[in-house]
C-alpha cells in the first residue's frame, strides 16, 4: 500500500474527489508514545477545490491500544472522528508580515499539493486524550504493595494518615 496520498490541486475534478482507504501508520508517528494500532486507520473524505481554497470533509475510524496512565494496564481505545478543514495556498501566508490570532486557525498547502496522509495523521492525533485512562474511576496502583487496586488483589489498609494533609481537613464534607 502506498504510504502517501498527495493530491495535485490542479487535477481535482470540479465535483471533488472522494477517497476511502486504510492508512498504515507506525506507532512512532503518534503523539501518544505507548499507543499501538490494533487495525489500520480508515478514512473517508471528500476533497473539493473552490477558488484557491481546498475543503476537506471526512471521517476517521481506528482501534488502538493505549496504556492507562494510572494502573499501566493496556486498554482498547476506539476512534470515530469527523472533521471539516479548509486549506489556503501557502503564498497567502507569505504575503502577511505578522501573525495574527486569526492566522493561528488557518492551514496551508504548498506547491499546489496537499498530503492527505498527513491530514489523516494530524486528525487522528487530535482525538487522543491528554492522559489515557482505562476508566475515569481507575484508582491506579497501590502505593504499598504495587498491585492494581481494581483487580482486588490489594488488601492494604493505610491506617495512618499523612499529617501534612491535616490543614485541608476543613474542606472535607460532613459524611453523617
Amino acid at each position: 500500500m502506498d504510504s502517501t496520498l498527495v493530491i495535485d490541486v490542479d487535477r481535482l475534478p470540479k465535483e471533488g474527489l472522494r477517497v476511502s482507504r486504510d492508512f498504515d501508520f507506525l506507532s512512532v508517528d503518534l503523539v501518544e508514545e505507548n499507543a499501538v494500532f490494533l487495525e489500520p486507520a480508515h478514512a473517508e473524505f471528500l476533497v473539493r477545490l473552490i477558488g484557491e481554497e481546498i475543503f476537506v470533509r471526512g471521517r476517521i475510524t481506528a482501534r488502538l491500544s493505549f496504556v492507562c496512565g494510572r494502573c499501566l494496564t493496556p486498554f482498547e481505545f476506539p476512534v470515530a472522528s469527523a472533521f471539516d478543514l479548509v486549506y489556503l495556498p501557502e503564498e497567502l501566508n507569505e504575503l502577511s508580515d505578522e501573525l495574527s490570532d486569526e492566522d493561528l486557525d488557518k492551514m496551508y498547502y504548498s506547491e499546489r499539493r496537499l498530503d492527505l496522509r498527513a491530514v489523516v495523521l494530524e486528525q487522528l492525533n487530535l482525538t487522543f486524550p491528554a492522559k489515557p485512562l482505562c476508566d475515569e474511576a481507575c484508582e491506579g496502583i497501590c502505593a504499598v504493595c504495587g498491585e492494581v487496586v481494581r483487580d482486588g488483589k490489594c488488601s492494604c489498609q493505610v491506617k495512618e494518615k499523612d499529617p501534612r494533609w491535616n490543614a485541608f481537613r476543613i474542606f472535607e464534607r460532613d459524611k453523617s
